[in-house]
C-alpha cells in the first residue's frame, strides 16, 4: 500500500468504501464476489486497499482486541506490532515510575503509542517510513488519543526532552529474520547508547544473557503461555537483573532473580508425585530454580527445565502434572505399554531429548479410546518416560 492510497482511505469516500467492504466481507464467504461487488462502485486499486484493511483488521483482533476494528495496518507493521496486553503492561511500568513523556524511536503503526497514550503519558513517535507514520497518526486519531508522529531517523532524534525513550528495532533484512544484533534497524550499537539513559528496548526473546549490558534489567514476557518478547529496562527503570512476567486470563505475575535461591539450594532429585513445566518466560529468564523453590521441589536434571515435587501447588509460573506412572523409554516397549492401556490419543511433552513428537506419534500407531499425556525427558542424565495428567 502506498501513501496516496492510504490517505485516500481516510477521506469520506474512502471511509464509505471501507465500511462497505467490511459489511460485505462479514456476510459473503467468497472473496471474489466481494471484490466484484465493490468494483462496481470504485477502482480496482482502491477496492484492493479497502479489502486489505478489512483482512488486516480481522487478523489484528487476537493481538489488539476490539480496537483493531477501528485501526489501520500494513502487513509488516501488524506482524511487528506488540500484543496489546504486553504493551499495556509496559505502559503500566512507565506509569509506576511516574514517566510523563515518552518517545517511540521507530513507532511503526503506533501500537505501542496507543498503549502509552491510554496510560495518560504524553507520547511522540518517529519512523523512517512515511506510510507507517501516516498509519500511526490515523490510529491515534481513530481511537481519540493524543500524540505526535513524524518521519525521522531514530538515530538522529534528540531524546533528552523526554522522560523515557523506547525502541523496537526491526529484526528483518532483505534475506529475512536476523538473529545478529548488529543487523537490526537501528543496530545494537545504537541500542547500547540508548541504554545509557532511562529507556526501554524491545528485543527478541532469544537474546543471549551475555549481550545484556551491566545494570540493565532484562524482562521476558509471556502472554497466555506464549513468550512474546524480552524488554531491556535501563537507568532508573531497572529494578533487578532478570525478570519473568507471565500474563494470564486472570491477571499478571512476575518473578525476579531476587526470588531465585540458585541451583545449589534446590538441587537435583528423583521424580516425585508431581511434575512442573515452567513457563517459557521463566525458562528464558533462567529462573527455573526459583519455581522449584516456590513448589518446595527440585530439578529432575541440572540441565533440564522440569521441576518435581512431592506436593501439588498452584503457580502462575508453571503448569503442573500429577505423575501417574514411569513408562519404558525405548520406543518399542513404550508402544506396547500405551497399547496395553488403550491409549489412542496422545499428547507428547519433551525437554532435553532428541525426539520430534509428531514423528514419534505416527510411529507409535496407537489405537484405543483413552487419551493420555506423556513426558519424555532426562532424569539425572537418563532418558525417562512419564505418564502424567494435568491438574
Amino acid at each position: 500500500m502506498d501513501l496516496d492510497a492510504f490517505q485516500w482511505l481516510l477521506t469520506d469516500d474512502g471511509q464509505q468504501l471501507l465500511a462497505r467492504a467490511g459489511e460485505l466481507a462479514a456476510v459473503e464467504p467468497e472473496p471474489l464476489r466481494v471484490q466484484a461487488e465493490l468494483r462496481r462502485q470504485d477502482s480496482p486499486d482502491r477496492v484492493a486497499a479497502a479489502l486489505t484493511q478489512v483482512e488486516l483488521r480481522r487478523r489484528a483482533e487476537p493481538k489488539l482486541g476490539p480496537s483493531a476494528a477501528r485501526m489501520y495496518f500494513t502487513p509488516d507493521g501488524l506482524e511487528q506490532a506488540t500484543r496489546l496486553s504486553v504493551a499495556r503492561h509496559r505502559a503500566a511500568r512507565l506509569t509506576a515510575f511516574e514517566a510523563r513523556t515518552h518517545v517511540d524511536l521507530g513507532c511503526g503503526i503506533g501500537g505501542d503509542l496507543v498503549a502509552v497514550a491510554e496510560a495518560g503519558i504524553t507520547c511522540a513517535g518517529v519512523d523512517l517510513d512515511p506510510v507507517r507514520v501516516a498509519v500511526a497518526e490515523a490510529n491515534l486519531a481513530a481511537l481519540g488519543l493524543p500524540g505526535a508522529v513524524q518521519v525521522a531517523d531514530a538515530t538522529r532524534v534528540d531524546t533528552s526532552p523526554f522522560d523515557v525513550a523506547y525502541a523496537d528495532p526491526a529484526r528483518r533484512t532483505g534475506a529475512g529474520r536476523t538473529f545478529r544484533a548488529e543487523d537490526w534497524t537501528p543496530p545494537w550499537s545504537f541500542v547500547e547508547t540508548l541504554l545509557a539513559r532511562d529507556s526501554c528496548v524491545k528485543v527478541a526473546p532469544g537474546i543471549p544473557h551475555a549481550l545484556v549490558p551491566g545494570g540493565v534489567e532484562a524482562e521476558w514476557v509471556s502472554d497466555r503461555g506464549e513468550v512474546k518478547e524480552a524488554a531491556l529496562w535501563s537507568g532508573r527503570l531497572a529494578t533487578t537483573a532478570r525478570r519473568a512476567t507471565v500474563i494470564g486470563a486472570t491477571g499478571l505475575a512476575t518473578l525476579t532473580d531476587d526470588d531465585d535461591p540458585g541451583p545449589a539450594a534446590v538441587g537435583v532429585r528423583g521424580v516425585g508425585a508431581y511434575l512442573y513445566e515452567p513457563d517459557g518466560a521463566v525458562v528464558r529468564a533462567g529462573l527455573v530454580t526459583a519455581v522449584a523453590a516456590g513448589v518446595e521441589g527440585g530439578l529432575v536434571d541440572e540441565h533440564i527445565a522440569y521441576v518435581t515435587a512431592d506436593a501439588s501447588f498452584r503457580t502462575p509460573f508453571a503448569r503442573g502434572y500429577r505423575v501417574l506412572e514411569h513408562l519404558p523409554y525405548r520406543e518399542k516397549q513404550l508402544r506396547a505399554a500405551l497399547r496395553e492401556r488403550g491409549v489412542g490419543r496422545l499428547t507428547i511433552k519433551k525437554r532435553g531429548v532428541d525426539v520430534v513428537p509428531e514423528q514419534l506419534r505416527k510411529r507409535l500407531a496407537l489405537q484405543g479410546d483413552a487419551e493420555a499425556t506423556i513426558v519424555l525427558t532426562r532424569v539425572s542424565g537418563q532418558g525417562t518416560a512419564l505418564l502424567v495428567e494435568p491438574f
